[in-house]
């Protein structure tokens, strides 16, 4: 498989900091499984994981290294939502399905804390919650009514006006917000390491710099071609490329636009200045439509996530705009220097919605997270290696056809168009 933007990028504080990852060898021969899964991203080894416990062969294809993309590269934030609130989902997918997508979202934070609890994952876990924020009063209103959707499903939301918002963040920025207790930070990379452990550990099969070059359907079975020539014969097969989606599958690759998502970390921060900022350990973002999201690290280093050029940074001039954001929203902490600028590629679909296809017999395809991959991708995993399994659980998800974005070979167009004109709005918002 061709894998779509591999830059060498400047090294991340994840890949800085994380514990060393499994030994995944690439694949020297030709074998058979269960299920082949083509990608090595939180989809692919949680799916892997749940195969291996439920007594399923599992072997995981990666082009580069598990967690090389978008499950390596992200803010770490650990948020149980879609894009859509449950009210909307209800009116779009209706009572059924809707309350099946509610329900997983939901739990998708709970899945992720325990598994790093059961398999001791060493990624520096903490659930102290998600503060979503508006600079304006009517973003601030969307925010109290979203808040209380959740409410009423049993979720101890609570709602933040500017003073409450302003103690929390260490902001005068914002004008309100809501905070999500289910929600919660981790070390990404580490996240994605652990669970190639335990996958590895309950038997299934990890190949790293094993890039899949097609897929063939022959005598009811699926043969994987590796691009080294050696093949994969599986019952079934996952792709779980997501962000980093080439050209494997017919049309695949556009149906989603993978927008690239700039991060800028500090150096660890300390006096009274530091500490007046997200005093409580929890995570936030913007309401924005290019939006800002930050946290701080188990090290005490502030990190800022937004847009960023659809083109690979090239150098820390492509950061100014996220230093400059540090600056005006905790102007306290003065000068502070930067150790780590890096990005990747977030994969966007047209509906705000991750997407499962199934094209042929045997072959499930899963991917576009919108921002919300460590816990709905990991989510995914799971749901998809149950339906494998042939559990009588529902899938949330509804299975849709492959519906490629029109003029999508004008991505580049769109991603940039659309910075400029959400930048304007935001402006005049």
């Amino acid at each position: 498989m061709k894998m779509e933007h591999r830059p060498a990028a400047a090294e991340s504080v994840w890949a800085a900091t994380a514990p060393p990852a499994p030994h995944t060898p690439p694949l020297q021969e030709s074998i058979e499984t269960d299920v082949a899964i083509v990608g090595g991203g939180f989809t692919g080894l949680s799916a892997a994981l749940h195969l291996a416990e439920a007594g399923v062969s599992a072997c995981v294809l990666e082009a580069c290294e598990p967690g090389w993309g978008a499950s390596g590269r992200n803010g770490g934030q650990v948020n149980p939502t879609l894009k859509h609130d449950p009210d909307t989902l209800l009116r779009l997918f209706g009572a059924s399905r809707g309350e099946r997508l509610i329900e997983a979202a939901s739990r998708s934070g709970d899945l992720v804390f325990d598994l790093i609890e059961r398999h001791g994952i060493d990624c520096q876990p903490s659930r102290r919650g998600w503060l979503q924020v508006a600079h304006s009063s009517q973003a601030v209103a969307g925010l109290h009514a979203r808040a209380e959707q959740w409410r009423r499903r049993g979720v101890q939301t609570q709602v933040l006006d500017r003073v409450e918002v302003a103690r929390r963040v260490g902001s005068e920025a914002f004008a309100g917000g809501w905070l999500d207790p289910r929600a919660g930070s981790i070390q990404p990379l580490a996240f994605t390491r652990g669970l190639a452990r335990a996958a590895l550990a309950r038997g299934a099969r990890i190949h790293a710099h094993t890039p899949v070059s097609s897929l063939q359907r022959q005598g009811g079975r699926w043969i994987v071609n590796t691009a080294e020539g050696q093949t994969v014969s599986a019952e079934r097969v996952l792709v779980a490329t997501n962000g980093y989606t080439g050209a494997l599958w017919p049309q695949l690759n556009r149906t989603l636009l993978a927008a690239n998502s700039f991060i800028v970390a500090t150096e660890p921060l300390k006096g009274a200045a530091a500490q007046s900022i997200l005093t409580g350990g929890e995570t936030g973002s913007t309401t924005q439509r290019l939006l800002l999201y930050f946290r701080r690290d188990a090290q005490g280093r502030l990190l800022m996530g937004g847009r960023g050029n659809f083109a690979d940074p090239t150098g820390p001039a492509d950061f100014a705009h996220l230093e400059q954001s540090v600056k005006l929203l905790f102007p306290q902490l003065g000068s502070v220097r930067y150790q780590y600028r890096w990005s990747g590629r977030v994969a966007i679909t047209r509906d705000s919605m991750p997407h499962v296809h199934e094209p042929a017999p045997g072959l499930t395809i899963a991917l576009g997270y919108n921002g919300r991959g460590i816990a709905m991708a990991t989510a995914m995993g799971k749901h998809v290696a149950t339906r494998m399994t042939g559990s009588v659980d529902e899938f949330p998800f509804p299975i849709s056809p492959i519906r490629p974005i029109p003029l999508h070979g004008l991505q580049h167009f769109y991603i940039t168009a659309g910075v400029a004109w959400y930048s304007l709005l935001d402006r005049f918002s």
